[in-house]
């Protein structure tokens, strides 16, 4: 004989009108007993949202969601789902996006209510109030993965962002790496600089701008000719701090050539005269490449102060930090170094990211694969 279902326990549906599966269920709140649904693409999908929400009911955690605004969802987001699961420069930029842009336009429409032509309507506004495509594009890379959380916490029956079509961002800057002779010219230009040492690494080992000026000399072994990245300079409420590595791939040794360690020594010398002549006034962090006064390089300062003079001293042209790391892969690639070797040392996530980031840097891919057939047939 089957057991009855109990009163509030819920049913599964057919949505009459979506092709939607659907449970009702009754939660009781300060306002009395209130009817909520949980919706799905499949029987079983609703079968377990409507698990987790009786689940959710027994421990006594009940959204009041009645009347729960966009602006008020995107807040509660920030804060219980968003903060301390990402990086905090990540989170900063999440809810910049959310205050800034979505939130001023949306923010007033009830959640249960936001339609897809509410989302399409607001990427077409922030367009044509002069919005760069890029940051509308980011707009709906955040609203969607707010919206889908939504979805998980059966706050709405679907992910009205799904249907909507995001403008295309901006087509990514084409790379600018130096040639050898370039390369060399910089270094030779950069010597006996404050911060050779600085440039010398971002050209021999790729490292990133923020993961250099995160560097302590306690990551430094001069003898054993290597270092160790474990942290990041990045940006927290408008300022620089220290923070983890990009990925857990980031987090990786790094052999240095010899003119590198020469340079770190001769760095290393400088910065105890500077330490010396400070005194007291010094604030050492251990950090390799610190200000005069031992603190933070701001990256900003570094570029304009530091990095654009030196380009210009050199007769460079004014490429961006961000392409001495592309100008390490890419002496590397003219030396054919296989591309596993080069993802350890540049520490991406994976060689796919290598491979598509500089794959038209492998020097003659289409002749070699030509010539390797020719002679697996011959």
């Amino acid at each position: 004989m089957t057991k009855r279902r109990g009163n509030g326990e819920g049913s599964i549906s057919r949505h009459p009108k979506r092709d939607l599966w659907m449970a009702r269920y009754t939660v009781e709140t300060p306002a009395g007993t209130k009817r909520r649904t949980v919706y799905g693409k499949t029987r079983a999908e609703v079968r377990d949202r409507l698990a987790k929400a009786l689940a959710d009911r027994a421990d006594g955690i009940v959204f009041d969601d009645e009347n729960m605004t966009v602006g008020e969802y995107l807040d509660g987001w920030l804060k219980d789902s968003v903060r301390g699961s990402v990086r905090d420069s990540t989170y900063d930029c999440y809810e910049i996006i959310c205050r800034k842009h979505i939130a001023s336009v949306l923010g007033g429409l009830k959640l249960s209510k936001l339609t897809v032509m509410h989302v399409q309507r607001f990427y077409r506004d922030r367009l044509d109030t002069g919005l760069a495509p890029a940051t509308v594009h980011k707009c709906h890379t955040v609203l969607h993965k707010a919206l889908k959380q939504a979805v998980e916490w059966n706050l709405v029956p679907r992910n009205v962002a799904d249907a909507v079509k995001a403008p295309r961002p901006a087509p990514r800057k084409e790379m600018r790496p130096l040639s050898p002779e370039e390369a060399r010219r910089l270094l030779d230009v950069a010597r006996d600089d404050r911060l050779e040492a600085l440039y010398v690494l971002a050209v021999s080992t790729g490292m990133r701008e923020g993961e250099l000026l995160g560097l302590k000399w306690a990551d430094v072994d001069l003898e054993a000719g290597a270092l160790r990245v474990r942290r990041t300079l990045t940006r927290h409420g408008g300022k620089v701090a220290l923070g983890e590595p990009k990925t857990k791939k980031s987090r990786r040794t790094v052999r240095l050539t010899p003119r590198a360690v020469e340079a770190l020594r001769h760095h290393r010398a400088h910065q105890a005269g500077e330490k010396l002549k400070a005194g007291s006034l010094y604030g050492d962090q251990g950090l390799v490449f610190a200000g005069e006064g031992g603190g933070l390089v701001n990256p900003s300062n570094l570029r304009q102060r530091s990095f654009l003079p030196l380009l210009e001293r050199a007769g460079l042209p004014g490429i961006t930090f961000h392409d001495l790391r592309h100008t390490c892969a890419s002496l590397l690639f003219q030396k054919n170094v296989h591309p596993k070797f080069v993802q350890e040392l540049l520490g991406h996530a994976s060689i796919v990211i290598t491979l598509d980031t500089y794959s038209h840097m492998l020097p003659g891919m289409g002749g070699e694969a030509a010539d390797a057939m020719g002679e697996a047939l011959s």
